[in-house]
């Protein structure tokens, strides 16, 4: 333990250097590339606010990780654990794949047309009408699926079927945690809003809340239940409502404070849904991938759901502190540059955007494969955490983190056509993508049990990735700023560095 403990304490500390240094040399590249289109004024804005957005999920996913501590120590991989993720995972990922997907993809270009092009009036029209559509649309949506909550168990987690109680289990607390997905919609709503007028900060540190409530359902509520679990469903709930009063000072103080108005013909309403339709798969095939490795696993031994979120809990890490982070900080610049019809303004912050993921991508994805053991036996091998648990949470997380930088360029690349107001491309992309990874979820499922529902996920995303980028650089959309090649050269060779210092390091750690 001690060893493994030193062993990461070390690593974090050589892996910042690593970073410092490309960072250091990426910040004096971006001072020196086509400086009349695009100033160093604006990077460095750019810079400021996907740092501040970085360090706020950060802290975000540091309690996030305590989180997944505690409620491991208390509730290991069992199958109350297996319903409960079953029963969160279901308005989390719909709101991942609607809300913070979705909504927010189409919702931030329009209006971020509508400042540029329009007067205040405009944009508060906007707003009330977007806000009277969707409570109407969230209030019909959870009203049927708190009915509907052991069909839908049966759909997203087929292989509990067998086990009657685990289906009872599940759907009584869909019943409770599904509202979450009402109250963080309107989060996301008003997230929209915040980053649209450059109030990056405070969506950043909603999340937070959610972890904070988890943390005190699992230590001081759990007791006092006769079946514990239930707390954690209780601590969702509430976390939903406690992160959307949190927004709404903020949304007071900019004095557009939402009036309800369901109007379903007004034009800024109805390009929004259109645009909303194909963005669905286009910005969540990642999202509906790792749904249905859920469902796939649900099928395979008990403790397999949960052997996946513990390691996609971590993979997710560097993908929520830097490439979400930046996304939704060029996506309202993007949105911009295209409204005005500033095409190298365009090419630069979606350049500076890929610099940044891949600087802080690729040694993310390289530390967390050699790392993935220690990591565990760190974070989590306490309680109902069984040895069992560890080895196969290492297997997956060391699957799950050869796609961590794909998942991550996804982010960045999907935003060069949302903001274009292009959901086509990657619609057809994401097909594509999603029909690899059930092929590849079928042929590896087999032989690598829920290792081939990781593995497979990140493979399709290495695809995804790929055909994004063509896409835009076959379009002409993105073509680059110079110093590619060097910055390539500089990238390979400091992660090259760290990763034959952890496997020498490591070595020497396992001898001890």
């Amino acid at each position: 333990m001690n060893n493994s403990l030193f062993l990461c304490k070390i690593a974090y500390n050589f892996w910042n250097f690593i970073e410092f240094a490309s960072l250091a040399s990426f910040n004096k590249l971006s001072m020196t590339t086509n400086p009349e289109q695009y100033t160093v004024k604006k990077r460095k804005s750019l810079f400021k606010a996907s740092s501040g957005v970085s360090l706020m999920t950060l802290f975000s996913r540091v309690f996030g990780l305590f989180r997944d501590i505690v409620i491991a120590h208390g509730f290991g991989a069992s199958a109350g654990m297996d319903a409960f993720l079953v029963a969160f995972k279901i308005p989390n990922f719909l709101r991942r794949l609607f809300a913070e997907g979705a909504f927010s993809q189409a919702f931030v270009p329009v209006l971020s047309e509508y400042r540029s092009q329009k007067d205040i009036t405009a944009v508060k029209y906007l707003i009330d009408r977007v806000a009277g559509t969707m409570l109407t649309t969230l209030s019909a949506v959870t009203l049927l699926a708190m009915l509907a909550s052991p069909l839908l168990i049966m759909l997203f987690a087929p292989g509990f079927i067998q086990d009657r109680e685990k289906v009872t289990l599940a759907a009584e607390m869909l019943r409770i945690t599904f509202p979450y997905l009402f109250f963080i919609s309107l989060t996301a709503f008003s997230s929209g809003i915040l980053n649209s007028y450059g109030k990056f900060l405070v969506p950043a540190i909603t999340p937070i809340f959610l972890n904070i409530v988890l943390i005190m359902a699992a230590i001081f509520l759990a007791p006092h239940f006769v079946t514990p679990i239930k707390a954690l469903a209780w601590g969702v709930f509430v976390a939903g409502i406690v992160q959307w009063l949190w927004q709404l000072p903020f949304l007071v103080r900019l004095r557009l404070l939402p009036k309800p108005s369901v109007r379903w013909n007004d034009p800024g309403v109805k390009r929004i849904l259109r645009l909303m339709i194909p963005a669905i798969f286009g910005v969540s095939i990642s999202q509906i991938n790792l749904l249905l490795d859920t469902v796939l696993a649900s099928f395979l031994q008990t403790g397999s759901v949960s052997w996946l979120y513990f390691s996609d809990r971590l993979s997710e890490l560097p993908l929520g502190v830097f490439g979400i982070a930046i996304a939704t900080v060029i996506l309202p610049s993007l949105s911009t540059n295209h409204a005005e019809q500033s095409k190298d303004a365009f090419n630069s912050t979606l350049d500076w955007g890929l610099r940044f993921v891949l600087i802080v991508g690729l040694p993310s994805a390289v530390g967390l494969f050699l790392l993935a053991e220690p990591l565990i036996i760190t974070l989590f091998h306490y309680g109902e955490i069984t040895v069992l648990d560890v080895k196969m949470t290492t297997k997956s997380l060391q699957a799950y983190s050869l796609g961590i930088l794909a998942f991550m360029l996804i982010k960045v690349l999907a935003t060069g056509y949302f903001s274009r107001h292009d959901m086509k491309t990657p619609v057809r992309i994401g097909v594509i993508a999603m029909i690899v990874n059930m092929l590849l979820n079928l042929m590896l499922i087999f032989p690598l049990k829920h290792v081939g529902l990781a593995l497979a996920t990140s493979l399709s995303a290495l695809l995804n990735a790929g055909l994004l980028f063509w896409g835009l650089y076959k379009q002409k959309t993105f073509w680059g700023l110079p110093g590619w090649k060097l910055f390539f050269v500089r990238l390979m060779l400091a992660n090259s560095a760290m990763a034959l210092f952890l496997i020498m390091f490591a070595t020497d750690a396992e001898s001890l």
